[in-house]
């Protein structure tokens, strides 16, 4: 694969971390990106993970082997358009927007159909943008492939392999299946999460008691809705059938435990979470989705000065990074008074095992 050739037009999060997961599978292949901001160019070629940055009308386009478009989803069909007759014979174009129905239907109507394989990557963080790309996001991840039925074969195949290769599992679904299961796994839960923090808003008391209470399962169901407004409008707008669709089912469903609690139904309340908790539980525990797992534990320390510093100082002589630490004031789900989260699992075994060795009492945290 050395001499392969891969363009990205847009470098957001999801761009920004395939393209550096490319750079690091594929050392030798070519990058080229365009992006809104100089900067982001810039920064891309600075830190060696592009080649060079181009125009839209660039000859460039041309080599490249695959194309990435990974704008926000609402400016993808604008950009098909205006690239079209840059692109060359061997080009094959993918996308990593979560709605794949609009992009297909401007797919169709250029007459690319033999040259698109749909792309997303369903990997994400409550951050955006280039600077915060990783490729450590796309280990384990689930990369849908949304490929036309006129794609040759064997250029599904290779973009398969490459998506194994840069650490995520491929999956192939048509664009209309992949658009309702995004709509149920991922689109609903971001409305539901946003309604249910505005609700709390609301709601709370001038001295906003809810807000300074807030932890614990409040906190773990609704961190989603600290993702990018932006995207969030434009996928509402774009897959807005299917989420129109689910949305009525769950306002329904949310209709009928609220006649069984005020209708004190104990045995209905009870199977309506107990099937929740069992379907739950059959889940995989691979961090395969755009809700990403939280590496977390949590600690008993002495409320004493230093005592924080101590355990910071102590992980940070082991070389382990912290991505969050603070202290645990609502403490109705967990135990332990300071709550510490990692970016990667092998980080908090380490911290487990070296804090454990000091005498720390740890409280581990599943928040898959």
């Amino acid at each position: 694969m050395s001499g392969i050739t891969f363009g990205f037009i847009g470098l957001g999060l999801i761009g920004g971390s395939i393209a550096k997961a490319l750079r690091a599978v594929y050392p030798d292949c070519r990058i080229y990106v365009n992006t809104r901001s100089q900067a982001t160019s810039d920064a891309a070629v600075s830190d060696h993970t592009a080649d060079k940055a181009i125009g839209l009308n660039d000859a460039a386009l041309a080599e490249c082997d695959y194309l990435f478009l990974c704008a926000p989803v609402e400016n993808n069909n604008a950009l098909l358009s205006e690239i079209v007759p840059y692109i060359g014979d061997k080009t094959v174009i993918s996308d990593v927007g979560s709605v794949k129905s609009p992009i297909l239907a401007e797919v169709i109507k250029l007459g690319l159909e033999s040259r698109f394989i749909g792309g997303h990557p369903m990997a994400g963080s409550e951050r955006y943008g280039y600077a915060n790309s990783d490729p450590s996001i796309l280990e384990n991840a689930y990369y849908i492939l949304a490929p036309t039925d006129t794609v040759a074969r064997d250029r599904v195949d290779e973009l398969h392999g490459i998506v194994e290769a840069i650490g995520a599992i491929p999956l192939i679904l048509d664009a209309a299946s992949h658009d309702y299961v995004t709509g149920a796994i991922s689109h609903l839960p971001h409305v539901i999460s946003a309604a249910l923090v505005n609700l709390v808003h609301d709601e709370d008391s001038p001295d906003a008691i809810m807000k300074t209470v807030a932890a614990g399962g409040f906190k773990d169901i609704t961190r989603i809705s600290s993702s990018s407004p932006d995207i969030w409008q434009q996928i509402c707008m774009t897959n807005k059938t299917n989420i129109v669709v689910l949305l009525d089912k769950y306002i329904e469903s949310l209709k009928s435990i609220r006649g069984q609690i005020d209708n004190d139904s104990e045995a209905n309340i009870h199977d309506f979470f107990e099937h929740a908790r069992d379907y739950r539980e059959s889940f995989t525990s691979v961090n395969a989705g755009p809700i990403k797992t939280q590496y977390v534990i949590t600690v008993d320390i002495a409320d004493e000065p230093g005592s924080i510093a101590a355990i910071a100082g102590l992980l940070s002589e082991h070389d382990i990074n912290i991505k969050n630490i603070g202290i645990n004031h609502n403490r109705e789900f967990a135990e332990g008074a300071l709550r510490i989260e990692f970016y990667k699992k092998e980080h908090t075994d380490s911290a487990i095992r070296i804090m454990k060795d000091h005498g720390y009492s740890i409280h581990s945290k599943d928040d898959n």
